[in-house]
């Protein structure tokens, strides 16, 4: 008798059809996990077709190319790890979705960059490294070195969760590729001590104008009896602030050097404060009708300010660490002759490239330090969130002024940790707080509530003092670690290259 057929019964097709499923998701999976690193490597490509396209046919192309492919993945990184602290704030606060964040950081990076980024770049491509002392061929290779293990080190610390200074990192990779190139010699370690001292002074700066912010949004608003109404009062008043200080930098950014004195920078940044005042007053009157007298109603009348902070600090971002990534390329472009305007003097091209790099790289790997910024370190609310984003942005608008690369990463983590360590002494010593405690419970005829002994004020530490030591040896290390790995690369170099 011929062989009866197999018959697949209803529970065999189920299992196959599961697992053809289950191999479908997998692959999904898998592919999803690749499509940034592609998207990447995508844009790495057209930055390299783009310097060709100005260097096509002049000496050093090559050199170039390949240098502006390490600066779009240097940017990248910087997207990655660094911008993560212009809006983590926001995001934490939940005054802001993260796609509404990263849209608005990736728009104000490109305009902080191409429009306020030349002086700190020419800091870190002519000022740390005499490049008249060095010989112009081995300009490229110290930079091309200094590029590639900053990078490599920032994208190390993105995997770890770790917001690194990327400041800190090319810098650092810079010194360790000139020296192990020519010595100590051509070091500026004049303009090192200036940078160094501004590395530890700023996130100090950072975090006390947070914290002072904070009280006075304390003082002034939370802990009065109509919360509501001295909003309405002071609200208008911080974004006028906000406004003027932001325009009286634009003036002094974008005049040329001298052309306006000083008390006519102070008079045109109090001038559009009015305007901010008159044009913010009756936006916030409006959104106070009909909210009760609770702090949840100041995270409404907060939210609009907190994204102007926010864009305010993606800018000042955007002028200070571009030269992270573009300023070890327009040094090689320089020092091949293919640069026009001086050494320092980036073309616009090149600042396009870092721009760009570092809106690509928040879009596609930013998420994930944004939520340890904004959430994990200390809990943050719009009010407290704005004083983190404001004190931030003005340290960094006026390094940025001063052509001082600082560490954004230092400033914005150090006022997150200033507004954490605050609200910890403002919780047991405020007596304005004490005493409007005592009013509300009189007021609802109910205890005053014990104060904590020692242990339960450790449980209730507002601040992660876990996330405190492991971001301060992540600063500590990057330095020794960038400088080590650039004068290894460099000598890879030498050996293969030069």
């Amino acid at each position: 008798m011929p062989p009866r057929p197999a018959i697949l019964t209803k529970r065999t097709l189920d299992k196959d059809l599961d697992k053809i499923t289950h191999a479908e998701d997998v692959a999904k999976h898998v592919l999803r996990r690749l499509v940034a690193p592609g998207l990447g490597l995508i844009f790495v490509g057209l930055a390299m077709l783009f310097a060709g396209v100005y260097v096509f046919d002049r000496p050093g192309a090559m050199l170039v190319v390949a240098a502006a492919a390490l600066a779009g993945y240097m940017a990248m990184n910087i997207g990655a790890n660094d911008v993560t602290n212009n809006v983590g704030a926001a995001v934490g606060a939940r005054a802001m979705t993260m796609g509404q964040a990263l849209v608005i950081a990736a728009i104000f990076e490109v305009l902080g960059a191409t429009i306020a980024g030349g002086e700190v770049v020419k800091t870190i491509s002519s000022n740390i490294v005499d490049a008249v002392q060095v010989p112009p061929a081995l300009v490229g290779w110290i930079m091309m070195a200094a590029l590639m293990a900053a990078a490599l080190w920032i994208n190390l610390a993105t995997w770890m969760n770790a917001p690194v200074s990327t400041t800190h990192a090319i810098v650092g990779a810079v010194i360790g590729a000139g020296i192990s190139a020519v010595g100590p010699e051509p070091v500026n370690w004049q303009v090192m001590l200036e940078i160094t001292l501004s590395w530890i002074t700023s996130p100090l700066i950072g975090g006390l104008i947070a914290a002072g912010l904070l009280y006075l949004v304390k003082t002034l608003i939370i802990y009065r009896d109509d919360k509501v109404a001295a909003a309405q009062r002071w609200v208008p008043v911080l974004v006028a602030v906000m406004a003027g200080g932001f325009m009286a930098y634009m003036v002094l950014q974008l005049s040329p050097p001298g052309r306006f004195p000083p008390l006519t920078v102070l008079l045109i940044g109090i001038g559009i404060g009015l305007v901010s005042w008159l044009a913010a007053r009756p936006l916030v009157l409006a959104q106070a009708r009909e909210l009760e007298n609770r702090n949840s109603s100041l995270r409404t009348l907060f939210r609009l300010p907190l994204i102007g902070s926010a864009a305010l600090l993606s800018f000042a971002h955007g002028a200070n660490d571009v030269s992270n990534a573009v300023g070890p390329l327009s040094a090689i472009v320089h020092s091949v002759g293919i640069g026009g305007g001086g050494i320092g003097h980036p073309p616009l091209w090149v600042m396009l490239i870092g721009a760009l790099g570092i809106s690509v790289g928040l879009l596609l790997f930013g998420p994930r330090l944004i939520r340890l910024v904004g959430e994990e370190i200390t809990k943050l609310n719009p009010m407290r969130a704005y004083c983190v984003a404001l004190s931030t942005a003005f340290t960094v608008i006026i390094a940025s002024w001063l052509g001082l690369p600082v560490s954004t990463t230092h400033i914005a983590v150090g006022a997150v940790f200033g507004v954490g360590f605050f609200r910890e002494w403002y919780t047991r010593h405020s007596k304005r707080r004490i005493a409007y405690i005592r009013r509300k419970a009189e007021s609802f005829d109910i205890d005053e509530p014990e104060e904590p002994n020692i242990h339960e004020r450790r449980r209730r530490y507002l601040v992660r003092r876990s996330h405190f030591m492991t971001i301060v040896a992540a600063w500590i290390v990057t330095v020794p670690v960038s400088a080590t790995l650039a004068a290894m690369i460099y000598w890879v170099m030498f050996a293969l290259f030069i």
